[in-house]
């Protein structure tokens, strides 16, 4: 009896692989969308503590939609339609919120990270669409609500869709 369910089992194994082994090796790879997603080893797009400059400070002030390149640089691709990325709020004086959106377009009414004031850091991930290369190459805005005061932010991008 023992030998029997061995058996059973093993021929089930061999039957399950050969299923699998069957598929066509593009059934593992297709999504259901219109874009892949390429992950990247973690990068630093921008971070307001460093030296002022287009990816760097100075200091995000209350109500001051500022820009920053994203395609390009980091290993995402121009062309690229969203990035993964990880938002980091540093040291906020208020509390406030952060919103990223493609730069060119009407801000959206959602925030992508909330803070409290005097917070050291605090950090949510997001999938933010990218404005087209040709027409904005700071392709990046994030609007700050601090209620009067400043927050440095860090931008860390983890991967896009393209």
């Amino acid at each position: 009896m023992r030998k029997v369910t061995m058996f059973r089992t093993v021929l089930a194994v061999l039957t399950a692989g050969l299923a699998l082994a069957a598929l066509p090796t593009q059934a593992f790879a297709q999504s259901a969308g219109p874009f892949q997603y390429h992950s990247l080893t973690p990068c630093r797009l921008a971070d307001t503590r460093n030296a002022a400059g287009a990816s760097g400070g100075p200091i995000l002030s209350d109500g001051v939609t500022r820009n920053f390149p994203v395609q390009g640089v980091c290993g995402v691709p121009v062309g690229a339609k969203a990035v993964s990325v990880n938002l980091t709020a540093v040291g906020p004086t208020t509390t406030g919120y952060m919103t990223l959106f493609p730069a060119g377009i009407t801000r959206p009414v959602v925030s992508t990270l909330n803070y409290s004031a005097g917070e050291s850091a605090i950090a949510n991930g997001a999938i933010v669409p990218l404005a087209d290369q040709a027409t904005h190459p700071l392709d990046v805005a994030v609007f700050p609500r601090v209620a009067g005061g400043t927050v440095h932010m860090v931008l860390d991008v983890t991967g896009y869709f393209q």
